[in-house]
């Protein structure tokens, strides 16, 4: 009975019908994947590592672009703090000559203003010395009189003396 079995085909070593057909049935759909559906993913798959390419590209050349845009900023900056140094320094300079200015101007008016008052003290003492003239020699005369109990001597004498005294006092003073 074995040799039956075995001459009825039914031997899983050989090769039957539906093994083929499978086998078949495979190497068509692979040559359909091969030509329909390979050629878009390839496609696709060489689509999408340009656009990784350029993107990679792209992105060197903003990194360039951001490293020069940078120093000029850097550049800038220092050109501003240079600039505003400048400007700190003039200003201080032009302050410090304004300042000197006023202080120039207020000694001069100080100056002024002593003057003034000098020449009015001057015009006040003038003005006292030619009262005293005046009134002194008479008041004296009329108060040596009254002492001694009679009149003196003329008033135009008595004058002369106050004016003899009178120019002393200047000469000292």
């Amino acid at each position: 009975m074995r040799n039956e079995v075995l001459a009825a085909g039914d031997n899983f070593l050989l090769p039957n019908g539906t093994l083929i057909g499978e086998l078949i049935i495979f190497v068509i759909v692979l040559l359909v994947i091969w030509r329909l559906v390979l050629p878009p993913v390839q496609k696709a798959l060489k689509d999408r590592e340009d656009m990784v390419r350029k993107e990679a590209e792209q992105s060197r050349q903003a990194a360039e672009t951001f490293e020069q845009a940078e120093a000029k900023y850097n550049e800038a900056l220092a050109e501003a703090r240079a600039e505003s140094a400048a400007i700190r320094d003039t200003a201080r300079a032009e302050g410090q000559r304004i300042l000197d200015d006023m202080r120039q101007r207020a000694q001069a008016e100080a100056d002024q203003i002593v003057q003034r008052g000098d020449e009015q003290l001057a015009a006040q003492r003038a003005q006292v010395v030619a009262e005293l003239r005046t009134h002194v020699g008479e008041l004296s005369t009329a108060l040596a009189g009254r002492v001694v109990g009679g009149e003196l001597t003329p008033a135009a004498r008595s004058n002369a003396n106050v004016d003899r005294i009178l120019g002393e006092l200047e000469g000292n003073g």
